[in-house]
């Protein structure tokens, strides 16, 4: 089970400036994964992301996997 336990503040990314104020907030939790929410509804709820899954997620990223 993934901790739910926010160790730290939640960060937007520095891109979300000016007319582009689209994106997520990140923070970490206590076993080292990540919660995850949208920076413009926080009602929405939070997702939590265990360790392993969140390195496979930032290592997916970094190889291109998304089309980006």
């Amino acid at each position: 089970m993934n901790s739910r336990e926010i160790v730290t503040r939640f960060k937007k990314a520095s891109a979300s400036q000016g007319d582009q104020q689209e994106c997520v907030e990140v923070a970490q939790t206590a076993d080292g994964g990540r919660a995850v929410r949208d920076s413009k509804d926080r009602a929405a709820g939070t997702q939590f992301h265990g360790p392993g899954e969140w390195a496979a997620f930032v290592a997916a990223l970094k190889d291109g996997r998304f089309g980006g």
